[in-house]
């Protein structure tokens, strides 16, 4: 086992906070000392189908704790899902179905072992504790925490004061959240910054419960492809970890160049030195190396081979990708509804719009007009980086 100040120095790489590192020093003395591990949990809410790479920051740092031999716990919140985490919004959550939960649940197991190791990875869900509350119980839970301190979040107070409503049961996340440390014995809980005063709470509902307040470390939240907002899928900025090999590797070449070195810091494992030599390169080739990491980490070393030749086939030698999804269509319409109809563009309105820029390519020719008509059978159709290859009556 590495000293403590070694561990120290390998687990605050890629935080954002930690609180307190002084707390975590003398846990893992204490560890050491009585031949036990740190049980290092993080919550994660199945309110999605799919994990992407702004889960994954979180994931890799549990991973750091597995590499120096700790208890990591992957929960899986069935039940603060049917909540809804209020962290970072403005409006209430809508409800998720006990479907939605199990089904994204399965997925998350599925996902999470492309990172975490398996042998060392305890799975929970958090309605094995809180589905057996009872009225009583939530009562006795809500009682060792103030209305007061709770509106202190940010979200909630921002909310109050601009008469959002707030919904008693979302008060209830957060002790929910706290009791899941309670329930597991947590000498550690990790999430984004965004989470930060629910983990706090959770220090203060052991301490009620008679155990050692948890340390709290925080990662960074993930910008997205935009490099402005947080990585989501709703928000259409994402890169999902089961996406196809060379998507992943068109999504990463996407991302601008300062944006580049954040990703190479929060999902590789380079150094800060290794990170700050990078900077020195050309662009294009560190953002090269940086997509065929991810796409080895996720895929194969070989699929990144071949994410990046095809890259270099279609988008830098401008040829067309050797995999084009083929649509049979059993009528012929005008060129706004087609593109809509073979999926090139969301809305009419947006198939217009692209064809005034100058951006739909059909059979190699650029097309703008709305009245185009083809006697042809077969229609290879590009829109930005999107193909199509239609099939006419």
């Amino acid at each position: 086992m590495p000293t403590v100040d070694d561990q120290l120095i390998y687990l605050k790489k890629g935080l954002a906070e930690l609180i307190r590192e002084d707390d975590l020093r003398a846990r893992l003395m204490q560890a050491g000392k009585e031949g036990r591990v740190l049980r290092v949990k993080a919550g994660f809410d199945p309110t999605a189908p799919d994990l992407h790479l702004g889960h994954t920051v979180l994931l890799r740092k549990m991973k750091h704790f597995q590499d120096l031999g700790h208890q990591v716990i992957f929960l899986i919140g069935d039940t603060t899902a049917m909540i809804g985490d209020p962290s970072g919004r403005n409006t209430a959550r809508p409800p998720m179905t006990q479907e939605q939960i199990v089904v994204n649940s399965e997925t998350y197991k599925r996902q999470v072992f492309r990172i975490l190791d398996p042998e060392k990875t305890e799975i929970r869900f958090n309605s094995e504790w809180l589905e057996k509350f009872s009225f009583q119980d939530v009562i006795r839970l809500c009682s060792k925490y103030t209305v007061a301190r709770i509106l202190e979040r940010d979200d909630f107070s921002k909310r109050y004061s601009d008469k959002v409503p707030i919904s008693v049961h979302e008060l209830l996340y957060p002790l929910a959240q706290a009791y899941d440390s309670v329930a597991l014995k947590c000498d550690v809980e990790m999430g984004g910054t965004d989470q930060k005063f629910n983990l706090l709470v959770g220090r203060e509902i052991q301490k009620d419960f008679g155990q050692a307040p948890q340390i709290v470390a925080t990662v960074p939240i993930l910008e997205g492809l935009d490099g402005e907002k947080k990585m989501s899928k709703s928000l259409g900025n994402y890169i999902g970890i089961t996406e196809p090999a060379e998507v992943m590797f068109r999504k990463v070449m996407q991302i601008g160049d300062e944006l580049m070195f954040r990703y190479y810091e929060l999902l590789t494992d380079k150094s800060l030195t290794d990170i700050a030599q990078l900077r020195q390169r050309h662009p294009m080739d560190a953002k090269l190396d940086l997509a065929r990491l991810i796409v080895t980490d996720f895929h194969s070393s070989d699929d990144a081979v071949r994410a990046a030749e095809e890259f270099t086939r279609v988008v830098r030698q401008k040829e067309v990708p050797s995999e084009i999804p083929v649509v049979q269509l059993d009528e012929r319409l005008r060129i706004d509804k087609l593109l809509v109809k073979v999926g090139l563009a969301p809305s009419v309105s947006e198939a217009v719009r692209r064809l005034k820029a100058n951006a739909v390519e059909i059979n190699g020719s650029r097309v703008s007009d709305l009245s185009f008509n083809s006697a042809e059978r077969e229609l290879l159709i590009q829109v930005g980086k999107n193909w199509r290859r239609v099939l006419l009556p």
